[in-house]
């Protein structure tokens, strides 16, 4: 799937749905508890359980970024299923540091 900014995923296996922020030029594979996510639109119900191996969580609010592929999820809605690329699990992206103010 090559994803779109403002691109809303759901995943098929727990209620975790997404926000594409960033998205790499090429096609990917995300996915949410080992199953592949797909578009709102298409989501039927929830039609399985997240990989035991795969089943650390998302956070309501928290950025998901890969760096080096440009790609970057905000989770609105948290599950109980890992979100990954390609395999690889993503992490939260850190917060910015602001500058001190003295």
């Amino acid at each position: 799937m090559k994803p779109r900014v403002g691109q809303t995923l759901a995943s098929t296996v727990d209620e975790t749905a997404v926000i594409v922020v960033r998205a790499p030029d090429a096609d990917v594979r995300i996915t949410c508890g080992g199953a592949e996510m797909c578009d709102t639109r298409d989501k039927a119900a929830v039609t399985g359980v997240p990989d035991p191996t795969q089943a650390d969580g998302t956070l309501l609010g928290k950025r998901y970024a890969d760096d080096e592929l440009g790609l970057e999820l905000l989770c609105t809605k948290p599950g109980q299923g890992t979100l990954a690329v390609d395999g690889r699990p993503l992490p939260v992206k850190a917060a910015k540091a602001l500058p001190a103010s003295d």
